[in-house]
């Protein structure tokens, strides 16, 4: 059986789920509230809670939720799955590397959390110019919206300098919520990769790996990379003549 989850935030949906799910219940009560979210919220995030009592899905279910989710694959923005399930939350660890979206795994006992979880803006890009030099600095885990949000004053900061300079501070960066966060940095890359004169990435330790493959599209530049504690050393290198 299938139940909504009422209460939640706009464009946050939720599912309570228990006993065998039948590809009728999905087709009744998931697959249309979904669409019908989605042609008011470019994106939703969603909330399901499996009880002690769920058993599974019949086969018609599985299809049903695989066509659906191929159809509205980029059209879920956050999954908070709440279970105290052993096979599910396995399941749901292997599913996760799949998603574009970034999921979370909370005990039932977490449900608060993982509302709060799914409200909350977890990552920032922070942006700065100073003459030639652009600061761009990734703080928290990043979203797919978040470089939706910063699209327009990145391409401004861009366009206000001819060769720029660019420091990219990794310092606070917890890594990218999801594939699609990782393929809308991949896209900012591609886009303005032939643009700065000078490239410096500072990052702490767990991130010098990222930061070497992060400097390698930038071939036209002048790059170097610097750990967190040489920060003054790294604007000190990308201010040189």
């Amino acid at each position: 059986m299938i139940q909504l989850i009422e209460s939640l935030p706009s464009g946050t949906l939720g599912f309570s789920c228990s006993g065998r799910l039948s590809g009728e219940e999905m087709q009744r009560r998931v697959i249309p509230s979904i669409e019908a979210a989605l042609l008011e919220f470019d994106h939703v995030k969603v909330m399901v809670v499996f009880e002690p009592s769920f058993e599974g899905l019949s086969l018609e279910a599985v299809w049903d939720d695989t066509n659906f989710g191929l159809r509205h694959w980029d059209g879920l923005e956050k999954l908070a799955v709440a279970t105290n399930l052993g096979w599910v939350r396995n399941g749901m660890r292997a599913l996760a590397v799949l998603l574009p979206c970034p999921v979370h795994l909370f005990s039932l006992e977490e449900q608060d959390n993982a509302r709060r979880w799914l409200s909350e803006a977890l990552g920032t890009v922070h942006l700065e110019r100073q003459g030639e030099v652009i600061t761009i600095g990734l703080i928290g885990q990043l979203d797919r919206d978040v470089y939706r949000r910063i699209d327009d004053d990145l391409a401004q900061l861009f366009s206000e300098v001819d060769r720029p300079r660019v420091l990219l501070d990794l310092r606070d960066f917890d890594g990218w919520l999801g594939l699609n966060a990782l393929r809308q940095h991949l896209a900012l890359i591609r886009d303005y990769r032939h643009r700065p004169q000078r490239l410096a990435v500072v990052s702490s330790q767990p991130w010098q790996p990222l930061a070497q493959r992060l400097i390698q599209p930038f071939s036209q530049a002048q790059t170097q990379t610097f750990t967190g504690s040489d920060l003054l050393a790294a604007q000190e290198w990308i201010c040189a003549d």
